[in-house]
């Protein structure tokens, strides 16, 4: 083998080399890129802000594709999942949308109707109550035409569905003007004519109260006075003077 020969196999040899080397140095790239990236899946995301509440469709949420290792495994959902769900606290625009964040899926009977209310810190048991508690539904009348100044048992035993997280609402008052107030909202099951009730308590009475029940669910609650006024604390009446 003359002297260009054994060039031309040496330079063979080292292009061999190098492509190996190149090889080798291509598929641990690759190998190290996989390991921190992975495989993606399809997460949904809020398009834009989304109030609280609000059904979640494809107006509101769109498809993003995503390293797998980078979301935990509440937040892969399908669209026929997300559709019509709500979400009790505003979702920010980028927000990935999870099971966690769902309200639970209604668990009515065919006779049961959902109704939410407004409750606070006292009105609310001090937030003793937990969704599956059951309660009664007191009301305080004091500002409404016609009626007497009571306070009323609207409904017993009522099972509570949801409790959301705590909201600011704005209040409009002819005393007080505009006022701003922290508030609950606590969704129940109601049948029908006690949904509206509560709907109409929550409109008018000065006050819709929970009040939390025994866990006994067998404790005789017979002889339990169902309204409360003025004139159960005996003593003289003395006629309201009219307001100019």
């Amino acid at each position: 083998m003359n002297p260009r020969q054994r060039r031309g196999l040496l330079f063979v040899l080292v292009s061999f080399v190098v492509a190996v080397g190149t090889f080798f140095a291509v598929s641990a790239y690759v190998a190290n890129v996989n390991s921190q990236v992975g495989s993606r899946v399809t997460v949904y995301q809020a398009r834009q802000a989304i109030e609280a509440y609000t059904p979640l469709g494809p107006d509101n949420i769109e498809a993003v594709e995503v390293p797998e290792r980078w979301v935990s495994k509440s937040s892969v959902l399908s669209l026929d999942e997300l559709q019509g769900r709500r979400v009790g606290f505003r979702l920010n625009p980028g927000t990935t949308v999870s099971s966690d964040m769902l309200i639970p899926s209604s668990s009515l009977s065919s006779t049961e109707r959902e109704v939410a209310v407004n409750v606070d810190s006292v009105t609310g048991v001090a937030g003793r109550v937990r969704p599956g508690d059951r309660v009664d539904i007191y009301a305080v009348f004091s500002e409404v035409p016609g009626l007497p100044k009571s306070v009323r048992i609207l409904v017993r035993d009522v099972r509570i569905v949801s409790i959301a997280g705590e909201q600011t609402v704005t209040q409009q008052s002819a005393t007080s003007g505009t006022s701003e107030q922290r508030v609950l909202p606590v969704t129940l099951a109601l049948e029908p004519e006690q949904a509206l009730s509560v709907t109409y308590a929550a409109a008018f009475a000065s006050e819709v109260r929970l009040v939390a029940l025994p866990n006994d669910v067998g404790t005789n609650r017979q002889g339990e006075p169902n309204e409360y006024d003025a004139s159960e604390l005996g003593g003289k009446a003395v006629r309201e003077k009219a307001n100019n």
